[in-house]
């Protein structure tokens, strides 16, 4: 019988070169812990940059630095005053720009086919994206929600659509990175 070999420890470079054409746009989240794990989430999947918007914790603060356990030294992350300028920049570089939301135009993430590059924003934890950041998403993005609250952790939510874009990106780009951990390919 196989037994499988788990890897242990962190390896000394990424598995590949390649890079997946996302960046995450961080509209006023308030919890550095969240944006800890999205900085984990973002370092697994190769996503290419964050931005922080506003008030969002940014490294060096101590309780991101404690959850993003070494991922904010690889994830180049910018600081911005508000997702305006962010996205602006971003749309002119030929990003598609979608709000992750619980918008009544939205799509659920399974159904949607991302464009790429392209930018998720993600919003505050209990306001979601601010009315600005709204009116200049070209898609809304959504988990469905069917119990009481009307949405799911920011850093869970981020962990779903990040590695549904990373499926279709791999998808979409044959041969671009074998990502079963064998004794082949480690």
């Amino acid at each position: 019988m196989n037994q499988p070999i788990i890897q242990q420890g962190d390896r000394e470079a990424p598995r590949s070169v390649m890079q997946l054409p996302l960046v995450l746009v961080l509209d006023f989240l308030r919890s550095a812990h969240n944006v800890g794990n999205i900085f984990r989430i973002a370092e697994a999947t190769r996503v290419e940059k964050i931005y922080a918007c506003g008030y969002t914790p940014c490294p060096p603060h101590s309780k991101l630095l404690k959850t993003a356990r070494g991922c904010e030294q690889t994830v180049p992350c910018q600081s911005v005053a508000d997702a305006a300028s962010a996205l602006t920049a971003l749309r002119a570089a030929g990003y598609t720009i979608y709000g992750i939301e619980t918008a009544s135009n939205a799509s659920y993430y399974w159904e949607t086919a991302f464009r790429f590059p392209a930018a998720f924003v993600l919003g505050n934890e209990a306001l979601g994206l601010c009315e600005s950041t709204l009116a200049q998403c070209d898609f809304f993005v959504s988990l469905p929600v069917l119990g009481q609250k009307n949405s799911i952790n920011v850093g869970n939510c981020a962990a779903v659509v990040v590695y549904e874009a990373l499926r279709q990106w791999l998808d979409a780009t044959p041969g671009s990175l074998n990502v079963r951990t064998t004794p082949q390919n480690q």
